[in-house]
């Protein structure tokens, strides 16, 4: 089927500035399969259903400027995590800590690139390549997935990434640092955890001013894998995140994620659970204030049975700010005993900011558990009243019921400790 001719025009464009596939013949053949996909299904335009509300113009458009420089973050560092630091897309040897970390194999992919045959070949560009293939396929039908065109232009791209195989349970968390001098940023990211292995991976700052990130994780049967993202005063900076993820029998998978400001964020997760009794929830909190516009889009298939899957989204948005929620939550036919749960909520300081959501459930199973609510509303006068009363600032009683909303994000932290380090870092942007 062809394409529209504003799209068949921007993707000519774009992959004509794309290098030919380089490298050994995994990644060789990873990057030229991920190209034939940016071909096929045309990179997005503002017509396409999943960006309707957001414009992608800024992850499309060659010509833009890059300016803004940023400071390192340390939410984590109380953790003591091993640490990889980038700056703008480059890894920072000297300022990263040794990677001989019992249990796990560290690599990077600008040099595992160049090997012929790596155990990132069943991971690198296989996640988001079955996700798009299936968007593709006619005879899909009632279970197509949703494009993701940007997705499969950074497996084509991407020359940089770290390569984590986790073979046992970690005590020290992992965390990727990034730094923007001002540049561009295009990373991609490879976890494989084994079978009854345990991680939990950190990321925190801005790998660029303008920034492309993919994390693909294959979490094994028994195995677990934690994610917490923190990512503040993003200004005018543009930030694309792509999250995949693939669980199998009896597996956990846990994604949280802390945004404030950026002029346009868009982060994606696509999770698969294929292995009974997996569990899966994904999470975030975001602060906008003035010229922002955030956006969550996020896609769940169950494929298996007695598995539980969450989305808890909240948003506190002010002086024209917008966000977006995305979700969806596919049960195949085979997925009984399913257990979904989605709810999207946005706290509105004025007037002038927007929450545009797009809940969805499509079920083929009968004997699931699935819910999804969405909700806007006012700060609680009657709250506010009540802690005025009390002799509590104005500003300092919208901070305490802001935190207050956004509580129910923070709970999907496991980790009490690094919940606390999340919630300090809230507060100190909220008092900004």
């Amino acid at each position: 089927m062809a394409l529209p001719k504003a799209k068949q025009e921007l993707t000519d464009r774009t992959l004509a500035l794309v290098p030919a596939p380089a490298g050994g013949a995994w990644i060789k053949a990873a990057r030229e399969a991920s190209r034939e996909r940016v071909a096929r299904m045309g990179l997005p335009v503002r017509r396409d259903e999943y960006w309707r509300f957001t414009n992608p113009a800024p992850w499309t458009n060659e010509d833009a400027s890059y300016a803004t420089e940023t400071v390192q973050s340390d939410v984590f560092d109380d953790a003591k995590p091993l640490t990889l630091h980038f700056v703008d897309g480059a890894f920072d040897a000297d300022a990263s800590d040794a990677t001989d970390l019992d249990g796990v194999s560290i690599e990077f992919l600008s040099a595992a690139a160049a090997s012929d045959l790596h155990w990132a070949k069943s991971v690198y560009g296989q996640l988001e390549g079955a996700s798009n293939d299936a968007a593709a396929r006619d005879g899909a039908a009632l279970f197509r997935s949703v494009p993701r065109p940007l997705a499969a232009l950074n497996t084509a791209l991407a020359g940089e990434g770290v390569l984590i195989h986790v073979t046992k349970p970690l005590d020290r968390p992992l965390r990727l640092s990034y730094l923007s001098a001002g540049g561009q940023s295009l990373l991609h990211h490879v976890v494989k955890v084994d079978a009854g292995a345990k991680v939990t991976l950190l990321e925190e700052g801005l790998p660029g001013a303008r920034f492309d990130t993919m994390i693909e994780v294959d979490v094994a049967d028994g195995a677990e894998f934690h994610h917490l993202r923190v990512q503040g005063n993003l200004n005018e900076i543009e930030a694309m995140n792509h999250l995949y993820a693939r669980l199998g029998k009896e597996s956990v998978f846990k994604s949280f994620t802390l945004n404030a400001q950026g002029v346009a964020t868009r982060n994606e997760a696509v999770l698969e659970l294929t292995g009974d009794d997996a569990v899966a929830h994904v999470a975030g909190a975001c602060l906008g204030d003035g010229n922002v516009h955030h956006d969550d889009t996020v896609y769940v298939t169950h494929d298996a049975v007695n598995c539980e899957s969450r989305q808890v989204f909240k948003k506190v948005l002010r002086n024209g700010a917008v966000g977006v929620f995305q979700g969806k939550i596919l049960v195949q036919p085979n997925a009984q005993k399913t257990d979904g749960y989605q709810i999207s909520q946005s706290l509105l300081l004025d007037d002038d900011s927007q929450f545009l959501a797009k809940p969805e459930l499509e079920i083929y199973a009968d004997d699931v558990a699935c819910s999804h609510g969405s909700t806007s509303g006012a700060i609680d006068e009657g709250a506010l009243f009540y802690l005025r009363s009390r002799g509590v600032p104005h500003a300092e009683a919208v901070n305490l019921l802001t935190l207050s909303f956004l509580a129910e994000a923070l709970e999907e932290i496991d980790d009490e400790g690094l919940t606390e380090m999340v919630q300090t870092r809230l507060e100190q942007w909220l008092r900004a």
